[in-house]
């Protein structure tokens, strides 16, 4: 599949060739929804804890005796019943974790590409590096590209520089392309992303 290369300033300067296997593999929307439900799973902390009636403080004593007050009987003032009493069934601190085969994992990140290229979501630069941290600069790259929806930038390495010109675009993330992951593929519009991350994604991918 042939894209367009573009500069900074939104004009073409050549062509690449992104690989049909990555980019053009087939979608499969199941193994997608695996991997995303996964790692959100995999993000959950699991550290909710409800206190059941023999860990709440107190109730030790009867409240009343068994017979002859012509009230119900009971036996703990920390009954689940009562207020300030324990919880039934309540959470407890478990692991959420949930695996899956390298395989598919990287599966689901080919069809998640193929159906950002397929859609035309996918653009490439020559390079892309700023003098200085500047978010009104990076606006204006991003507007001379005509990315205005939200956009996933993947870059070869950290850049403090790009990384803090984007802090404060709320529709627009930096990602280092080693750590590409469905969740942020799907979340965004568009990709866009220099030669050099290109070529880590095919060594990853390809």
């Amino acid at each position: 599949m042939q894209v367009p290369v573009y500069n900074i300033q939104g004009e073409q300067v050549s062509e690449v060739e992104l690989r049909d296997d990555i980019f053009a593999a087939p979608i499969n929307e199941a193994v997608m929804h695996q991997a995303l439900l996964r790692q959100l799973a995999n993000a959950r902390q699991g550290t909710a804890k409800a206190k059941t009636r023999g860990e709440v403080q107190g109730g030790g004593r009867k409240p009343w005796r068994q017979k002859g007050t012509g009230r119900a009987r009971q036996g703990s003032i920390r009954a689940p019943h009562w207020r300030g009493g324990g919880v039934v069934f309540g959470p407890t601190p478990r692991s959420y974790e949930q695996k899956m085969p390298r395989k598919m994992r990287r599966q689901a990140l080919r069809s998640a590409l193929s159906a950002k290229a397929s859609d035309a979501q996918v653009r490439v630069l020559d390079t892309l590096q700023m003098d200085a941290p500047r978010t009104k600069d990076m606006v204006g790259i991003l507007s001379s590209l005509g990315l205005e929806r939200s956009v996933l930038i993947l870059l070869p390495q950290s850049d403090e520089v790009i990384l803090r010109s984007v802090r404060n675009l709320p529709e627009v993330r930096t990602l280092v392309a080693q750590y590409l992951n469905v969740r942020d593929l799907l979340k965004y519009d568009y990709i866009l992303m220099p030669l050099a991350s290109l070529e880590v994604i095919e060594g990853i991918l390809g």
